[in-house]
């Protein structure tokens, strides 16, 4: 067994003593572990940090199969901290259309959206999927369709039935991930657009129950942040330029239809 805390003081420097199929199968391992200080402090951070400098370029393919079975566990850290490796591979130029796929399939129905617990650490099943809702949305593998698609997969996360309000940030990374996608231009308008007729028509379906859905909130709330980052671009996504902004397609449109939209919770839904 490798001394993962010697590794982390070291600078994260890759032990020379075992393969490193072996170190990454053990790290592997660890991400489904219910302590917290093993799953997320320790190996998150060290295969994070790993497949950022280039250095499990030979093992990602695989790692990323295995993640993307993941999706299925029956634990629920397992589950929510394979999208957040699946992040950093997609985010290194590795793709794979069976990740997406399992991605999709499980990403909206995932019913337990708690975002920290006291056993378990961090869940942040709606956030981690997040980024890599958005991870995939950069991918030049990805196409018009499915981008499309990746749109619509988030108007399904947001108004999927729970009781659980977005209270750590799920809003304002959901859409981020959302104004991720909207930055491709190889979406036309319906596409940019489209995605939000589900929402219109599913919240009108609903009526005007008492009190609010949880569901509602959440919609509304990631629309907002939507909204200031349709208007204002998004910055950081160059490491370069932090500064620089990415700006949205069809800006003007996606305001007038955000604006519709949002305008339901002051109007009625109904």
């Amino acid at each position: 067994m490798t001394d993962w805390h010697e590794v982390m003081a070291n600078d994260m420097a890759v032990p020379g003593d075992r393969p490193t199929a072996e170190l990454v199968a053990e790290l592997s391992g660890m991400l489904r572990a219910a302590d917290p200080a093993i799953r997320d402090r320790t190996a998150y951070s060290v295969v994070a940090t790993w497949i950022g400098r280039g250095d499990l370029d030979a093992h990602l393919v695989a790692l990323g199969d295995e993640m993307a079975a993941r999706f299925a566990d029956p634990e629920i850290q397992a589950r929510t901290f394979a999208p957040l490796i699946l992040d950093s591979i997609v985010s290194r130029g590795v793709f794979a259309p069976s990740w997406l796929a399992a991605f999709t399939a499980w990403y909206a129905d995932e019913r337990d959206i708690r975002g920290y617990d006291p056993q378990l650490g961090w869940l942040h099943a709606v956030a981690h999927g997040a980024d890599l809702l958005g991870a995939f949305g950069l991918a030049p593998q990805v196409g018009p369709a499915e981008l499309a698609g990746l749109l619509a997969l988030g108007a399904r996360r947001m108004l999927a039935p729970t009781d659980h309000l977005f209270a750590a940030w799920e809003d304002d990374r959901l859409a981020d991930a959302l104004a991720r996608v909207l930055t491709r231009a190889e979406l036309d308008q319906a596409q940019a657009l489209g995605w939000l007729d589900l929402i219109v028509e599913e919240l009108r379906a609903a009526g005007r129950p008492v009190p609010v859905p949880a569901r509602t909130v959440n919609t509304m709330h990631t629309l907002r942040m939507l909204y200031v980052l349709v208007d204002r671009g998004r910055r950081g996504w160059n490491p370069a330029d932090p500064a620089e902004v990415a700006r949205v397609r069809h800006r003007d449109a996606l305001l007038r239809r955000l604006a519709e939209v949002l305008r339901l919770s002051v109007q009625g839904i109904g």
